[in-house]
């Protein structure tokens, strides 16, 4: 049945796909981006100037944090940065919740300009003040060491997710600490599985029951259990 399903999806976007996906982003625009936001429309690689190993802008569902986070694992000391944050969109839901600070970090500089237009016409709505957006590579960045939340879109692969990874643990190492790593479309979800210094504590498929899991939820371990094999 699941095979049958699959079909005849692929069947339907074959026949209609180019026509259905812009009536799908004019759909997307008239709900997500009603008051001069700007979120929904994607930026090819070539757009960005990015290199190898980098990935378009897409946006983040509008229920991706829904799915990752509940309101009573959030406390008044807790910051949450989007590593790869694009237009801001998860910056802007993230700040819904009572976070100490919410940071994002984007490459792009004109992602990162309209993220600040996107966080200007949002801010009066927002629970958490202490917004940042910061513009610079996600190899290089040094996450802070007060950071307890970490988003993550599939920004980057390979050697460039090796790097930001490296990164991430630099910081658990500096200052152990409870920290959640949110992975969306983890296409690198092993590298993170063979550091032996995360546990997944939960996997969303969403909708699409007949798929792998699209988002996943770990755990940091404290460095001592961080020389164990993984589970």
């Amino acid at each position: 049945m699941v095979e049958a399903r699959r079909s005849k999806l692929a069947a339907l976007k074959g026949l209609f796909g180019p026509r259905f996906r812009r009536i799908q982003r004019q759909l997307a625009v008239r709900v997500f981006d009603r008051g001069g936001l700007d979120t929904v429309e994607p930026a090819s690689i070539e757009d960005l100037g990015l290199g190898e190993h980098m990935h378009p802008y897409k946006a983040s569902g509008r229920f991706f944090l829904r799915r990752a986070l509940r309101a009573y694992e959030i406390g008044p000391a807790d910051v949450f940065v989007d590593l790869g944050s694009g237009k801001g969109r998860i910056v802007c839901l993230a700040a819904r919740y009572p976070f100490a600070r919410v940071i994002g970090v984007e490459l792009s500089g004109e992602l990162s300009r309209i993220a600040q237009h996107n966080l200007e016409t949002r801010r009066q709505r927002l629970a958490c003040q202490r917004v940042e957006l910061v513009t610079a590579d996600l190899t290089a960045y040094e996450i802070p060491d007060d950071a307890t939340f970490l988003y993550m879109f599939n920004p980057v692969d390979g050697p460039l997710f090796s790097a930001m990874l490296a990164n991430i643990i630099a910081s658990l190492d500096r200052r152990p600490r409870a920290l959640r790593l949110i992975y969306v479309a983890p296409a690198e979800a092993a590298q993170i599985e063979a550091s032996g210094r995360f546990r997944l504590v939960r996997a969303s498929r969403g909708i699409r029951l007949d798929l792998p899991p699209s988002l996943l939820v770990y755990e940091a371990l404290p460095p001592a259990a961080g020389t164990l094999p993984p589970r």
